[in-house]
Formats: C-alpha cells, sequence, structure tokens
C-alpha cells in the first residue's frame, strides 16, 4: 500500500495581450512561445502517458487571459505565421549548416520539433484548449481556475465588490470554456487575505493554493503542518505548497534546471547570427529578438556567454531522466519520514509556473514524463494525485483559519506594492469605486449596455498582477505602464459617457474589438454586495 500523495500543480498564465490594431507587437509572442515549448510538449507528454496505459494525475490551473488568447483567431492566425518562420529558419539552418555535424544535428532537432508542434497544433483544429479538456473529461487532469485578469486580491480588499467580480467572472468564464463549474482556484500570486474564503465559497469553489507559511501561521497552529489540507470555517479546503520539492526545482543554487547538460537560455540564434542571415526572422523593425533557436549548453556557473559549449539533447534527456528518478527517490524518503511522524498519510503539494516546464527549462517536459512514469512503474510509496480526487478521499481535515500570505519575495505583497508600481493603486481603487456605483445603474438602451460591459472589462483588465510585476523587475516597463494607463483611460471615457447618456458608439465598437475578453460578462457583477 502506499503511504502518501504527490500532487503536482502546474500554474498556466499569461497576461491578456492582443493588438489588432497593430501589424506587429513583441508582447505577443509570448502566448506563441508558451504553445510551441511548453502547452503542446506538456500535451504531448499527457498523449504519450495514456497511450502506454498510465493512470496519471495531475492539477492545472488555466488562467482566463490565457484560455481567451488561445482561442482567439487572430492570435491563432499570428501563431500559425510565427510557426512558419521557426520551420522556414530551422530548415535554413540545417542547409546553413551542412559542414558542421553537430551544429547541422541540433537545426535538425529544432526542425523536428517544430514539424511535431505543427501537426498536434492542426490535429486540434488550433484549438488547445479543447485538448486539454480532453484530459480533464477522463480525469487525469484538475483544470482550476484563477482570478479574471489574475488581479492581486489583499490588494482590493477594501472593495469587496472587486474581488468578487474577478472571483465570479473567472468561474463563469471557466464554465463557458470547459462546460461545468470549476472545484478549485489557484489565488493570483497565491495571495490570500482573512476572510477571501467565504467569497470562494460562495462561487461555488472547493480548494484553492496558498504559500506554506499561509498554511504554518494558520490558527490554530495546525497539526500536520503543510502536508495536509486544512479546512477553512466555511468549509473551503486551503493547500500549501511544499518548499522541500519546490526549491530542487525552483532554486537557482540547487535547482534541476541548472544543470551544466541541460539547454542554455540566454544564448539565442536571433542575438548571434549574421545580421543580414538572420534579419527576415528577427522584429519588423529590424531589431533582434529571441527565436527559440538556441545551440548551446548552460556547461557550468560562471561561465561568460561566449564560454558556452554546444547543446546535445541526447544528454541532456538522459539528465532529466536522472533528475526525475532523483525527485522520486527523495519524494519517497520524504513521504516515509512524514508517515512516520504524522500516523497518516501525508500530501506534498508542489505547485510551479508552468511556463518553466518548457520554456524556461527546455527539458522540463521530458522530466515530467519521466517522473509519471517512474512513479508509475519504479515505487509503491506514494500515488500521484489531483488535488480534487484527493478532497473526494479524504473529506474530513482539521478546520482553521490561514494567515495572509503570497508566494515570491518574502511572502507577503511587497513585490506588489512598492516604490516601482504604488502609483498605479490609487487609479486603481478610483476606477473600482466608479465602476461598483455603474454596477447598480439601469441601461436606458443597448447601446448603454455594451459599455457598462466594456467598462468592466476594462477595469478587469487594469487590475492584472502582471503590469504590477513587470514594473518591479524592470523588464518592458513601458508596455506595462502603457497598458495600465490606456485600460484605466479607456474605462473613464466610458464613465463619463455612460454617467451623460452619450456613448460613442464608433469609438466602443474599437475597443470592443481589441480588449475583446469574456464575450459573456455582465456588468452587474460588480453591483453592491
Amino acid at each position: 500500500m502506499t503511504i502518501g500523495y504527490l500532487a503536482l500543480v502546474l500554474h498556466a498564465h499569461l497576461p491578456f495581450v492582443r493588438h489588432p490594431e497593430s501589424d506587429y507587437v513583441l508582447e505577443e509572442e509570448w502566448l506563441f512561445e508558451a504553445i510551441a515549448e511548453t502547452y503542446i510538449p506538456l500535451l504531448q507528454v499527457f498523449e504519450g502517458l495514456k497511450r502506454d496505459g498510465i493512470d496519471f494525475k495531475i492539477t492545472m490551473s488555466m488562467t482566463p487571459p490565457l484560455v481567451a488568447m488561445l482561442r482567439d483567431p487572430l492570435l491563432q492566425d499570428r501563431f500559425d505565421d510565427h510557426l512558419a518562420k521557426l520551420e522556414e529558419l530551422a530548415d535554413l539552418e540545417i542547409e546553413h549548416n551542412s559542414g558542421n555535424g553537430h551544429l547541422r544535428y541540433l537545426a535538425e532537432h529544432y526542425a523536428a520539433h517544430f514539424s511535431q508542434v505543427r501537426n498536434f497544433w492542426e490535429k486540434y483544429d488550433r484549438d488547445l484548449v479543447k485538448a486539454f479538456k480532453e484530459h480533464q473529461d477522463t480525469n487525469n487532469l484538475e483544470i482550476i481556475t484563477c482570478g479574471a485578469t489574475h488581479g492581486y486580491l489583499p490588494l482590493m480588499k477594501m472593495y469587496p465588490e472587486a474581488v468578487w467580480a474577478q472571483i465570479q467572472v473567472a468561474c463563469d468564464n471557466y464554465e463557458a470554456n470547459f462546460g461545468r463549474r470549476p472545484k478549485g482556484i489557484w489565488l493570483p500570486e497565491c495571495a490570500y487575505y482573512e476572510g477571501l474564503e467565504r467569497m470562494l465559497a460562495d462561487a461555488g469553489l472547493r480548494y484553492f493554493l496558498t504559500d506554506g507559511h499561509g498554511i504554518l501561521y494558520a490558527r490554530p497552529r495546525p497539526r500536520y503542518g503543510s502536508y495536509a489540507p486544512i479546512f477553512t470555517e466555511c468549509g473551503v479546503a486551503a493547500f500549501g505548497r511544499d518548499h522541500e520539492s519546490s526549491q530542487q526545482v525552483w532554486s537557482s543554487e540547487v535547482g534541476y534546471p541548472g544543470a551544466a547538460e541541460y539547454r542554455e537560455f540566454y544564448k539565442d540564434l536571433g542575438w548571434e547570427a549574421d545580421y543580414d542571415y538572420i534579419k527576415p526572422y528577427i522584429m519588423p523593425n529590424g531589431q533582434r529578438k529571441n527565436t527559440g533557436i538556441k545551440y548551446h549548453k548552460i556547461t557550468g556557473r560562471g561561465l561568460g556567454l561566449g564560454d558556452k559549449q554546444l547543446y546535445d539533447p541526447y544528454w541532456a534527456r538522459e539528465k532529466a531522466a536522472e533528475h526525475a528518478s532523483n525527485f522520486a527517490f527523495n519524494r519517497e524518503r520524504q513521504v516515509e519520514h512524514l508517515n512516520g511522524i504524522m500516523q497518516r498519510p501525508p500530501i506534498i503539494v508542489s505547485p510551479y509556473d508552468a511556463e518553466l516546464f518548457g520554456h524556461w527549462w527546455y527539458e522540463g517536459p521530458w522530466f515530467l514524463d519521466y517522473l509519471f512514469r517512474k512513479s508509475w512503474y519504479d515505487q509503491n510509496t506514494y500515488d500521484m494525485t489531483h488535488l480534487a480526487d484527493y478532497l473526494r478521499g479524504n473529506p474530513t481535515q482539521q478546520v482553521c483559519r490561514p494567515s495572509q500570505s503570497s508566494w515570491g519575495f518574502r511572502g507577503f505583497h511587497e513585490y506588489w506594492l512598492n516604490d516601482t508600481n504604488a502609483w498605479i493603486y490609487p487609479h486603481l481603487h478610483k476606477a473600482a469605486e466608479r465602476m461598483i456605483e455603474l454596477g447598480s445603474m439601469e441601461p436606458a438602451d443597448e447601446l448603454q449596455w455594451r459599455a457598462l460591459n466594456q467598462a468592466a472589462r476594462e477595469v478587469l483588465l487594469a487590475q492584472s498582477s502582471d503590469w504590477a510585476f513587470i514594473m518591479r523587475t524592470g523588464t518592458m516597463v513601458p508596455y506595462a505602464v502603457r497598458r495600465t494607463r490606456s485600460h484605466l483611460m479607456r474605462f473613464h471615457k466610458l464613465y463619463d459617457e455612460v454617467k451623460e447618456g452619450k456613448v460613442d458608439s464608433g469609438w466602443l465598437e474599437k475597443v470592443e474589438e481589441i480588449d475583446n475578453i469574456f464575450p459573456e460578462i455582465n456588468y452587474r457583477v460588480y453591483r453592491s454586495l
């Protein structure tokens, strides 16, 4: 008999980036890279496991902005074009490196990868949401939701209607895409504040995820720490992140992705090839960018990019298998130790950003594939489970009040509220106040109804935690500032026009086309609670 559980949780999220008003916007490639490097490789792993009779279990959030972009025809067309350029470049590289056996081998590896991506993309008629849903329908994958636009909920706590809108719009959007209500939610940035669980219960959610210290500092102190969920007083379960298993993957010092055999992320053909040669495959304005074709391995710590050796996928795959064995071995010992102390089966919850697997850590999907296979065939200490299955089988847990918390720097709120981004919150709060006011209005006609719904979309899009996160990291800051300001300006224009009863129908139509997320939204979600 197994004596514990391992629950992998992947958080699949990207901010809503869609620009029909422009022929090319670099930030749209965040989605294209994730499709080619993370989402399709993960789906290929899932299909291979099912083909081989492995009844795998994994939990995965798919946020509403990501689902909307994956199903958007404009972005699907643009991914087609993006992939076609990669296929063309890989074929050109095979010819270009005919005299260098190792580089030709790598170019052929990428050409084969892009071909597999193309075949999978077309197999599902470009609808990856449908592909993920198929694995949910067989109960191998549990898909959970998130905040509607990944809004940082503790920093809008003073406006319960705004928090409720983030939760309820997300649940409605999930139901529209997956045909049922979600059971669980990945709180944006795993950020929890006391009392939030009551809204989760009202929305019909059964559980949420928080960082480990959200459980460890709960009241009363949980008897089993973060190795069992706790039930809040309103019945919603809280799962806490396990630090040990997370560190093995995430840590820059001891984490697996830093192994010398793995692919070097920061050395890309787009920056290294001769300019005239690579020009057709970089930005239209001639600026260089990553292409996704990378020929070098990490090689060793402390080496400059110029000292990196050529990558070999064969040995990288071997290292991924070795790391999967090590991860499984460590979980066995961890479960045995915990079971001896707890006198009941522990659950180890290991949550990660999905984009780590494939995009940042190229070998990540191979690691997951080996981990599922080794867990299925080579051990009987733990069962891999998803969180909904675990709760069905373990319906009795200790009742506690979780602690305010988030994941990330220092574990509370300062990554999303600091001197780089504090300026946005007075504006977001003012917009929330005005939207709550609009939530109680009765529209005079169809045009005003559309304007009220668009106003709700603009507030939600402005609240995305991604913009504050980007401002803090210092990358792509002008884009994050521009997006925050543009959504707020659109909202205030809509507010003024609705209040005056003079909606500019032509302008509204343009904004509806640009920010077309949540077609099912009802602005009354902002009515005073």
